[in-house]
């Protein structure tokens, strides 16, 4: 049924608005893109001024390294497949197969599971099989399309930027973790009380969120270099020494995310009604239980829309990394940005942007796997039916 022709956009208005809309895409994804198709290129094609040969890579492909159409055609079928797994089957699978109440474990597990197949299937698999097939194929098995995974392979492996990634995971869940427990717990406790402390609490924690990242960084350095001496009447000879370990980095993290988090948060258990807890406590739940077994089923899409934006502040921040880290316990961001000095040579700059395209790959992921919950938190406020 066609809306009434008085609420109809007239032809002009939807072409601009689309036109703009298609204009910025374009815009924000263009240098993704661009850098992806330089890291499967040789420093010759990547920094070539011709943009054909940095698309198809000609001295790459005579160097033996490229893609054949066949090679081109399964692989946009396996990542159509991939994509439309990760979208419409996954999140039904792990609704239906996740006991009640973890909800949170069962993302987890089926996000790093499915990373796993789609590794294995586009790194393992599918290589073996092409070049069994492409020989049989003629034309079609010839390769087209100049591109290499060599800079890739000096990256994760000559490089050990496994240890950075590492050191990323470990700072990402720290942070997390720390700030939806505190988060959940400070947002319903604060959506449910309507004194004027809890408002001038909330105003405080804007303004916290809102210095600058450098200034907590000098407030908690002299704090983090002589946590050894603060803490050892504590625990003796044992005293941990905060500075350059990642237990330092999730400290300041937490410390700048969670004021939003709890704002966030906040926001989600205030549209939930209050009659759901009276019904709890009349069924016999204490306030916790009313608040583990009744209000977070119903927040979780909210849950993981403030999990999102904790991960991403982590996951991506550079400044408390860099100033706090040693190099042992690098994250990725930082260890990227070092790949570049002035004794860098094209091959160090392509297996730099092949770095910096490798960690955008997770990004992808969450997005694909949690864009229904992500959705819902931000425009149904957590709030089902």
């Amino acid at each position: 049924m066609s809306a009434p022709k008085a609420l109809q956009r007239p032809w002009q208005l939807s072409l601009l608005s689309n036109g703009f809309l298609a204009f910025w895409c374009l815009v924000a994804a263009f240098p993704i893109v661009w850098i992806a198709i330089m890291s499967f290129k040789t420093p010759f094609d990547a920094f070539s001024s011709n943009p054909f040969n940095v698309i198809l890579g000609p001295a790459t492909r005579d160097a033996g390294l490229g893609l054949s159409l066949a090679d081109i055609i399964v692989g946009l079928a396996l990542a159509w497949a991939l994509v439309w797994t990760a979208i419409k089957w996954l999140p039904d699978q792990v609704e239906r197969f996740t006991p009640r109440g973890q909800a949170l474990i069962g993302w987890i597990v089926a996000t790093l599971a499915y990373g796993v197949v789609a590794l294995v299937l586009f790194v393992g698999l599918m290589p073996v099989a092409m070049s069994v097939i492409n020989p049989l194929l003629g034309p079609l098995g010839r390769d087209a399309i100049g591109l290499t995974t060599e800079h890739y392979e000096a990256v994760w492996i000559d490089r050990n930027f496994t240890r950075n990634f590492g050191n990323s995971m470990l700072v990402t869940a720290g942070v997390v973790s720390i700030s939806l427990t505190v988060g959940t717990l400070a947002g319903y406790g604060l959506a449910r009380s309507g004194s004027d402390l809890a408002f001038w609490l909330l105003i405080i924690a804007l303004i916290f969120r809102a210095l600058p990242h450098s200034v907590l960084v000098a407030g908690y350095l002299p704090v983090f270099i002589k946590s050894a001496e603060i803490l050892r009447p504590i625990f003796g000879e044992a005293a941990p020494v905060f500075y350059g370990k990642p237990w330092a980095v999730i400290i300041v993290l937490v410390s700048i995310n969670q004021p939003f988090t709890i704002w966030m948060l906040r926001s989600f258990f205030h549209n939930i009604p209050s009659e759901l807890d009276e019904a709890a406590r009349v069924d016999g739940c204490s306030h916790f239980q009313a608040f583990r077994r009744v209000i977070m089923p119903v927040m979780w899409p909210g849950v993981i829309t403030a999990a999102l934006f904790s991960f991403l502040l982590a996951y991506n921040d550079f400044l408390v990394t860099s100033l706090l880290l040693d190099g042992r316990n690098m994250t990725m961001v930082p260890a990227i940005a070092g790949m570049f000095n002035r004794e860098t040579t094209a091959s160090d700059e392509v297996q730099a942007i092949a770095a910096a395209v490798s960690i955008t790959a997770p990004l992808f992921v969450l997005v694909l796997v949690f864009q229904r919950q992500i959705v819902s938190g931000l425009t149904a406020g957590a709030v089902k039916g």
